[in-house]
């Protein structure tokens, strides 16, 4: 019989938290995934130490689950921040006023973001090679690493971080003063998205001021706090976006991702190019999609051609980050709010080991 939401639901009932509440109830599951015999959630609580005193819940929450299925069970405890945060204030004042999109001001061109150390941009020369997935998986994997990280959200028109963090039904508030905007927590990350500020099917139907102005709010209007390194998932090309960045924000370099595919190459190369001319560092590039593993019999398949990233990162003198691969866990995760860098097996290790590596070269 297959798995249901109710079923998961009632076992989790027997799953007592601290306070005398139950798991099944509580505002700190997160993200509830049910893929075939699969099963897949996080506890997301309010502070590090919070999560700490969880981790027999964490453990109860996998064993009931192991009652209702043979398939794999990934129960994942994370913490909205890396120290404990006091109660917040009760509001006062007007209400928040969190508009957004509104005409550049020259005041707003600022090199430098308060309190953001480093910042890395990752750019593709076209869409659909899984920029914005591996941007989020990226962010998650320094987070974990011990790093303060920040994640924006830049593809303006095509925002899809909210989704892939699991907060899409949440909002994000404002300053007392209503001056500043206070970004959403997730997987330790510091997040700010234009698609957290619309609805889901909301189109951003704006010219050229209206964008620039969106995004050097985003940019200067969000309260990031300490930032070691603030990760900028950027729109597809070598616009307007891309533009701005490189002439108005002091970025520590970019991350190129592509698919081997002799046309994704072209595009990216295009991108490569872009930030050439900005003066901006490449750091590495990363090829996505490199190998598809068939989880029946293991074969390997590079459905997009193989070696293209990596024979230009060779010919450009930089880094080849990584090699992913096409997998299941990936697409899931990410429609699902889980990244799979929060989790543990081979997708997670690679993502750290492009983490470690940009920790230990001093970008992040």
């Amino acid at each position: 019989m297959a798995l249901s939401r109710d079923d998961i639901m009632k076992a989790l009932s027997g799953v007592a938290l601290p306070d005398g509440s139950t798991l099944n109830t509580s505002p700190m599951l997160q993200a509830l995934q049910i893929v075939g015999d699969k099963i897949k959630f996080v506890i997301e609580a309010p502070s590090a130490e919070v999560a700490q005193s969880l981790v027999g819940v964490r453990d109860q929450a996998e064993a009931a689950m192991k009652t209702l299925t043979d398939g794999t069970v990934s129960v994942i405890l994370t913490a909205h921040s890396t120290e404990p945060k006091p109660a917040p204030a009760a509001p006062k004042g007007p209400p928040p006023n969190l508009s957004i999109g509104r005409h550049p001001k020259k005041e707003d061109d600022n090199k430098k973001i308060k309190g953001v150390d480093r910042i890395i941009a990752i750019g593709s020369g076209k869409g659909g090679v899984g920029k914005s997935t591996i941007s989020s998986n990226l962010a998650v994997a320094l987070a974990r690493q011990g790093r303060k990280v920040g994640l924006l959200d830049a593809d303006i028109y095509g925002p899809s971080q909210p989704q892939m963090f699991g907060v899409v039904n949440q909002r994000p508030k404002s300053s007392k003063d209503g001056k500043m905007i206070i970004p959403l927590q997730a997987y330790g990350v510091t997040m700010m998205s234009i698609g957290a500020m619309i609805e889901p099917d909301q189109a951003l139907v704006w010219r050229r001021p209206m964008l620039m102005g969106a995004l050097q709010q985003l940019l200067n209007e969000v309260d990031w706090g300490e930032l070691d390194v603030l990760i900028i998932d950027l729109p597809p090309g070598t616009g307007d976006v891309q533009l701005t960045l490189g002439q108005r924000t002091d970025i520590t370099g970019a991350i190129i991702v592509s698919t081997p595919q002799d046309v994704a190459m072209i595009d990216a190369r295009r991108a490569i190019d872009m930030f050439g001319k900005l003066n901006t560092p490449v750091l590495g590039l990363i090829e996505n999609m490199s190998m598809h593993i068939c989880s029946e019999c293991g074969h390997e398949e590079h459905i997009f051609g193989h070696g293209g990233v990596a024979t230009e990162a060779k010919k450009m003198d930089v880094p080849l980050l990584a090699q992913l691969p096409l997998d299941i866990a990936v697409r899931s995760g990410g429609d699902g709010g889980i990244p799979v860098a929060a989790g543990e097996g081979p997708l997670a290790e690679a993502y750290a080991k492009i983490a470690k590596g940009l920790v230990a070269g001093g970008m992040a």
